[in-house]
């Protein structure tokens, strides 16, 4: 997709179809009203016979309307005026996107002369790129019969001159973390037998030769030698190698602590000897969201050069049932030298990802944020719209909370009391790796603890937002927005 930032009257733009919006009451947005009277009051007319009201994400499609020069004029509803907000805003963005017609080649959007609270250019921007191309994303689906192809293709995005150019550095930011999105979607969606831990490996590779990361893929000698023997644990009932991914982008100031990202790259989860139940298995090739959230991100900072410095650290390898997987009751003995008993061995993503929390040591980071998706509690506990939040640091938390509210990929701050801690322990290991039924989520959030104290650090628990089922099955790129504007945040920050 090719976007632009361009200025002048709606009513001159020639495009294949022209995009103004309508709020309910009759009420025009600035662009409609010069269309509208340009056109010998059209929009009035059709608004007068009730074909189109104004509720937010209707739509109505105009040919050949006299006075103006685009083939279209495509009508969206925003809703109320005094609640118009930037939800909204996105909401009418999508619905104006899915409602062009198959023959549109090239739109031209005038929906960012829309008046949002505490809302810039700059914001409404990003945020319109996001949905188009979020909208427009076609799964990367192994078929003989090809999908049709979006025939969309160009977008000039409409703006006030004095607006130009923080309008310009929108379009850079949406198109970055669309472009991570994207990114962890595709990696998403492959099958486990063609996305393996070898393949997450050479794409992190790729990554790297393309932005200059510092990349290391250690192999399972490697790891051996570390001492990771909770992450081996998982790994060894599996003949896929394991790998650890280490990108590093250093273009901060010099000295500057880096903020370490530590992806789950479980990439496909049976449960092991604790077996799944066989429906909608399929759906635990999404067990390595955190890890294409990493890349995704890393992609995203890679595309704005961002002056920060970032590790992304990714451990990754399948758990499967065999002859050689861990067994509940087993005991592994973690890099940190703390031993853990095995009650279950499909909550393994905890048992990778306290390994890769002790690696990251190395760093000395600034701050520590895992991405999971880890718990089912969690997806009980808040449905499929925010990220479960777990922090040993409230600012850290409170950084977090706002770049989710402002990247509109929310995330809710749950509770991590001491008082839970004791559900952990064992009579055998220093602790065990599940805490019971009660707090499912809470608890593997206070594991991931024990082997966070030398740091700030943030847990995502994102099951419940990484991926869609049901007919739209597929994933969602989430929490690559909130990671991304948390880094640009706080490379902002820094200078």
């Amino acid at each position: 997709m090719e976007f632009s930032i361009k200025n002048g009257n709606p009513e001159k733009q020639r495009s294949d179809c022209l995009v103004v919006g309508v709020f309910e009451g009759k009420k025009l947005s600035d662009a409609a009203k010069i269309v509208d009277d340009a056109s010998g009051k059209a929009i009035s007319a059709v608004l007068k016979t009730g074909d189109m009201e104004g509720k937010i994400g209707a739509t109505l499609v105009m040919h050949h309307v006299d006075g103006i020069a685009a083939t279209r004029l495509l009508l969206v509803g925003l809703g109320k005026q005094p609640e118009f907000s930037e939800t909204q805003y996105r909401k009418a963005v999508r619905a104006a996107i899915k409602a062009l017609p198959k023959g549109v080649e090239h739109a031209a959007m005038y929906l960012t002369d829309l008046v949002i609270k505490k809302a810039t250019a700059h914001t409404k921007v990003a945020a319109l790129v996001e949905v188009v191309m979020d909208a427009t994303y076609q799964v990367n689906s192994i078929k003989l019969k090809k999908t049709e192809p979006v025939t969309l293709n160009k977008m000039a995005i409409y703006v006030a001159k004095s607006d130009s150019e923080q309008a310009e550095n929108g379009l850079k930011q949406g198109l970055a973390i669309a472009a991570g999105v994207s990114l962890a979607k595709d990696l998403g969606n492959l099958p486990p037998n063609i996305c393996t831990p070898t393949y997450l490996g050479e794409q992190a590779k790729k990554l790297a030769k393309t932005y200059g990361f510092k990349v290391e893929v250690l192999e399972k000698a490697e790891i051996e030698k570390l001492g990771m023997g909770s992450f081996l644990g998982v790994a060894q009932g599996s003949v896929e190698p394991p790998r650890l991914i280490v990108l590093q982008h250093n273009k901060g100031k010099k000295g500057q602590k880096p903020v370490a990202l530590v992806g789950k790259g479980i990439t496909f989860d049976t449960g092991g000897i604790s077996l799944k139940p066989g429906a909608d298995m399929d759906e635990m090739k999404y067990d390595m969201c955190g890890a294409a959230s990493v890349l995704g991100t890393f992609k995203a900072i890679g595309e704005l050069g961002l002056a920060i410095n970032a590790v992304g650290i990714i451990p990754t390898c399948e758990n499967m049932p065999s002859g050689n997987a861990i067994k509940p009751g087993d005991i592994l003995t973690s890099m940190s030298g703390q031993t853990i008993e095995v009650l279950n061995t499909d909550a393994e993503g905890r048992l990778i990802l306290c390994d890769a929390l002790t690696y990251a040591e190395r760093f000395e980071p600034s701050a520590v944020v895992d991405i999971a998706t880890l718990t089912g509690a969690c997806v009980i506990a808040l449905g499929h719209y925010p990220s479960g939040l777990f922090s040993n640091q409230d600012a850290l938390a409170k950084e977090l909370l706002e770049a989710g509210e402002e990247a509109h990929d929310c995330a809710w701050h749950m509770p991590m009391w001491d008082d839970y801690q004791h559900l952990l322990d064992s009579n055998f290991a220093d602790m065990a790796n599940i805490g019971g039924r009660a707090g499912g989520s809470i608890t593997a959030a206070c594991f991931l603890s024990r082997y966070a104290k030398k740091f700030h650090w943030a847990h995502l628990d994102i099951a419940g937002t990484a991926w869609k089922s049901g007919k739209e099955k597929g994933g969602t790129g989430r929490p690559v927005p909130l990671l991304t504007t948390f880094l640009v945040n706080r490379a902002a920050k820094a200078k």
